[in-house]
């Protein structure tokens, strides 16, 4: 897949935002769970223990200048997608009786900490407003611009950089999400990847919601 901008989407947002400080208000009623109107199947944290405080390593040969040891991952706290005009902070987020909690605001990127960490052969989730109400554009209006390899930049509490590049992206309907795949979307992985989550689709003015989802998968480079 080259264009992740699909024409529908997009005139969608447009429509919205054309609507005004109403609309919008519904537009940012929740990312992954109807808070009124759509529900679907409960999600599961996929986050993994501490390595135990014994036989998690074994000693060998370092030399001079060992590579650090991660045993229990990085929170996340910055986020960089320079092709998506994102550069946000992030915020630490639950996974309250199966209900991804929305970001608090238009402009800060939750993760979820039932999932993985930085750092870790997990899958680290994130979730961002499309739109919001009495602002317009939110933190991933622009995600669907991403193309296959495109960088996105994880900054630790530890200071250093995580990169990722994108290795697919695509639309989940409602009924998708309610059949299962929403496990497929936040379980675990066995390579180290983030796994962005934005509202997509047509816009129902009826249930106050996205009917579909966009979700782009990257894996860590370097």
């Amino acid at each position: 897949m080259q264009s992740r901008n699909p024409a529908g989407p997009t005139l969608t947002r447009r429509s919205v935002l054309a609507l005004g400080p109403a609309a919008l208000g519904i537009a940012a009623a929740g990312i992954l769970k109807g808070r009124d109107a759509i529900a679907f199947a409960p999600v599961e944290g996929n986050a993994r223990g501490d390595m135990p405080t014994t036989g998690g390593m074994r000693p060998g040969p370092v030399g001079m200048n060992p590579a650090k040891v991660r045993t229990k991952g990085v929170t996340p706290v910055a986020m960089k997608i320079p092709n998506a005009q994102v550069d946000a902070q992030v915020e630490a987020q639950p996974i309250q009786d199966g209900v991804m909690l929305d970001p608090s605001g238009p402009f800060v990127v939750a993760w979820y900490q039932d999932t993985g960490k930085l750092g870790q052969e997990a899958n680290v989730v994130f979730a961002g407003h499309l739109d919001y109400y009495n602002v317009g554009e939110a933190v991933f209006y622009h995600l669907g611009a991403l193309n296959d390899g495109d960088p996105i930049e994880l900054i630790g509490d530890d200071g250093e950089t995580f990169t990722y590049a994108v290795d697919w992206a695509r639309q989940y309907t409602i009924d998708e999400l309610d059949s299962g795949a929403i496990q497929e979307i936040v379980g675990q992985t066995k390579d180290e990847c983030v796994t962005l989550i934005t509202c997509g689709g047509d816009f129902d003015y009826n249930l106050g919601q996205y009917l579909q989802r966009y979700v782009v998968r990257a894996k860590r480079t370097g």
